[in-house]
């Protein structure tokens, strides 16, 4: 049991109206788990502080409002014997301190009244275990009962009772426990990776909405192959995102094999959270060679072929969002697009010509900045000269897009000759010949043959119209 203090540090701060409350009330009261964590790793992110009383938390929040200066709207949540409020952009919520029992088919515990002790044995993690008093008499002292500071010292995830217990009781903690490893670049002790493995199968009675939460915590962490790494290594992975775990693995006929495509996905994920905090970019960038799987070919001629690939994971992508109730609508079609274009400027970085250009910026839209950071990221060659060969390639094309798209504004396209044009010139009701000319006119501008311009673009229809057996009227 550690004996730390951090009084000074608490002082003149909304602990001492806590404190201050809980005197007057008379309630044993600790500030516990992420915050005192972060606290002490000097992680300067505090969202919101969890606060454990050997009472009712309700209460003591009701008057922890009443002391404070802007006099906070308190919400209580009757359910869990839980109260809530805000102060300086900080959730703080009071808690009474419980300990908990599990059932096999479910991570919601039956709850009962319990100490500090009963409290700190049902956390997670020795590091998310430790508690510092804002009592009168110890305030400021650290109660550390499972070395959680040497953990934390010694960069160790580990539970503070039997893992294979914790992680059964609460599946959910496995990832936990991987993404607080992928956050704070922590080792799983092996004990307790040992029974994440043993548990994995667990992770099927939590909900899709829990998974991806903690998913989604690891793909915007510094370095997300960490924690993706992991949860292939526990076998967590073939559970939550199977088709991720199948591009794993090299194959070799007749002397040729292709790369690993789980581990080159892992590299293109770190190289895009070097350059870009954007969480669905990512998850592009996770998902961009789901396809090979499926499409994997060996070709007496060519080798390892993988056709069809970007086609085929897009369609996967859409099955992914659905089945892991992720957003659908413009994030499933923002990662779906990028998917699909991911090897459009890969193909079009060996002839840069002004019409491929025009159909990629047309193509992708307001992606095309992300896009381009996508496949600069794709480069994952250990051939230092085959890398700045890549890379100036694709520098010339971002050159062409900017070049080509202050020209000709392919990027929100919008045809020069509306429908409404077309059929006031010639006579026209809505039908089949409006779609074929004002697809004809796009394709022209697309190819160069005429600018995106009005006049241009208003000859080259009555020309198409003629040829077709319309008459201006």
């Amino acid at each position: 049991m550690q004996s730390k203090s951090y009084k000074s540090a608490l002082t003149n701060s909304v602990f001492n109206f806590i404190a201050t409350a809980a005197a007057e009330l008379q309630l044993e009261t600790y500030v516990i788990g992420g915050f005192v964590r972060d606290f002490i790793l000097k992680r300067n992110s505090v969202k919101d502080i969890d606060i454990v009383v050997v009472g009712s938390g309700i209460e003591l929040a009701k008057h922890v409002a009443s002391l404070l200066p802007n006099k906070p709207k308190v919400q209580i949540f009757k359910t869990y014997g839980t109260a809530m409020l805000r102060y300086q952009d900080v959730e703080i919520e009071f808690v009474g301190a419980r300990k908990e029992s599990y059932s096999e088919e479910s991570r919601n515990p039956k709850v009962s009244l319990g100490t500090l002790e009963d409290d700190q044995n049902r956390r997670d993690f020795t590091i998310n275990a430790l508690a510092i008093s804002l009592n009168k008499n110890d305030f400021g002292t650290l109660l550390d009962p499972f070395n959680g500071l040497q953990d934390m010292q010694s960069k160790i995830i580990k539970t503070p009772l039997n893992p294979s217990i914790t992680y059964s009781d609460d599946p959910l903690r496995m990832m936990r426990a991987i993404r607080f490893s992928s956050q704070l670049n922590f080792v799983i002790e092996e004990e307790s990776f040992d029974a994440i493995t043993l548990n994995s199968e667990r992770i099927k009675i939590i909900s899709k909405e829990r998974i991806v939460d903690e998913l989604n915590k690891i793909l915007i962490s510094d370095k997300p192959s960490i924690g993706l790494k992991l949860l292939f290594e526990t076998n967590l992975l073939s559970f939550i995102l199977p088709e991720l775990s199948a591009l794993q693995g090299v194959e070799q006929i007749k002397g040729q094999k292709h790369k690993d495509n789980f581990y080159h996905t892992l590299q293109v994920v770190d190289n895009i959270s070097k350059t870009t905090d954007s969480l669905w970019l990512r998850w592009a960038a996770l998902l961009h060679d789901i396809g090979k799987a499926p499409t994997k070919k060996f070709d007496k001629k060519n080798g390892w072929t993988f056709h069809g690939h970007e086609f085929v994971g897009s369609k996967m992508v859409k099955k992914i969002f659905i089945r892991l109730k992720m957003p659908l609508h413009d994030k499933l079609k923002y990662v779906q697009k990028i998917v699909m274009m991911s090897s459009r400027p890969v193909i079009l970085a060996e002839n840069v010509t002004d019409s491929a250009v025009r159909r990629l910026i047309f193509d992708a839209g307001d992606f095309i900045d992300d896009l381009m950071t996508h496949c600069e990221a794709d480069i994952t060659t250990k051939n230092k000269a085959k890398e700045k060969e890549y890379q100036n390639n694709f520098k010339l094309v971002r050159k062409k897009i900017k070049e080509v798209e202050e020209r000709d504004r392919v990027r929100k396209f919008q045809p020069p000759v509306t429908g409404e044009i077309i059929m006031k010139t010639f006579g026209l009701k809505p039908g089949k010949e409006i779609g074929i000319l004002k697809e004809s006119i796009k394709e022209a501008i697309l190819d160069g043959k005429i600018a995106n311009d009005y006049q241009e673009a208003y000859d080259f229809m009555v020309i198409k119209g003629n040829k077709m057996g319309l008459q201006k009227i």
